[in-house]
């Protein structure tokens, strides 16, 4: 796998708003599964696939080198991982014996809620660069905002995870990390976050999909222009999702002639979001990027107007 250090682009003051995140049109590739897919383009002028593999509990290397293998003929072109995943190597690996080419390839990791603090900051960005053997990622993002082992309500998971952000910004003005966000910010946490940074956040990681919406902390995100990727867009992993068995969702699905899981991804493309789908199967890993259809807006209606509030994930608004 080749690697580069490219140029980027800065945006180093809370007060600059002109740079929106929008979609670019998508560039017409014939002949592959993902031909439609948007890029997004982040507030520093980064563009950004909406469709990645997710990575998220796929830790032998087989699994992962077939994941990746499936998603690289399927055109993908983002794979998101962390450094909890503990998948960073074989990532890495795989993209060397596939022979993929570094600079065609937009890579996200995430810091672990073990490593904030200026110095275990700097540690964890340099040991995923390390891992995943390449000198910049084009998205690090803060994956937690709390801290391991803190108490949740303690005020030391504010100084730290803004001791963290600031290591951020450092490797960001070097042009390292390409681009920096969070994950599982809720409005307070990034509300404290803008107040202090000198870059801003690019990119909120949540969970959201119909049955979690987050409307107000999507507003809030789209007001300040940070772009939302939602994970768990297809409900829970481990057993069989509420979500792909919801009446809205299958009565779409056959109005579509299309998978449940697919209509749930494009629901998520058609509000804005990019979208992160796990899978190890090859063939899911092709539907899941064979989104260029349309929702009608009675469609997307329908699915705004489910009547569930589920959480299928972990919680972050314990955290003070």
């Amino acid at each position: 796998m080749t690697t580069t250090n490219p140029n980027v682009q800065l945006c180093i003051s809370p007060k600059i708003t002109s740079l929106k995140s929008t979609y670019i049109l998508p560039i017409p590739m014939s002949a592959t599964p993902n031909r439609t897919q948007r890029m997004i383009r982040l507030r520093n002028g980064l563009s950004m696939p909406s469709i990645g593999l997710g990575t998220y509990r796929i830790t032998k290397y087989d699994q992962i080198f077939t994941a990746i293998q499936s998603a690289l003929e399927s055109k993908y072109k983002l794979i998101d991982t962390a450094s909890v995943y503990r998948n960073e190597a074989h990532i890495a690996k795989a993209l060397d014996e596939l022979n993929a080419d570094r600079k065609s390839l937009f890579i996200t990791s995430k810091l672990a809620p073990k490593d904030h603090g200026t110095e275990k900051a700097k540690a964890a960005v340099e040991k995923s660069l390390s891992e995943l053997k390449t000198d910049y990622l084009d998205l690090y993002l803060i994956h937690w905002p709390g801290i391991q082992n803190c108490d949740p309500k303690s005020e030391r998971n504010k100084d730290l995870r803004l001791e963290t952000w600031k290591v951020l910004e450092q490797y960001h003005n070097q042009g390292i990390l390409k681009a920096i966000g969070v994950s599982n910010y809720e409005i307070p946490h990034l509300k404290e976050l803008l107040a202090e940074c000198q870059v801003l956040p690019m990119v909120n990681q949540i969970e959201v999909h119909p049955h979690f919406q987050q409307r107000d902390l999507v507003q809030f995100c789209q007001d300040h222009e940070i772009h939302v990727t939602a994970y768990s867009s297809l409900g829970r992993t481990v057993e069989v999702s509420p979500l792909l068995t919801d009446p809205t969702v299958i009565d779409i699905a056959n109005e579509c002639s299309k998978s449940e899981a697919q209509v749930l991804l494009k629901w998520a493309l058609t509000k804005g979001f990019s979208v992160l789908p796990k899978s190890t199967n090859p063939n899911h890993i092709r539907d899941n990027c064979l989104l260029d259809f349309d929702l009608s807006v009675k469609d997307v209606d329908r699915l705004n107007e489910i009547e569930v509030n589920t959480k299928y994930a972990w919680n972050p608004s314990v955290v003070a």
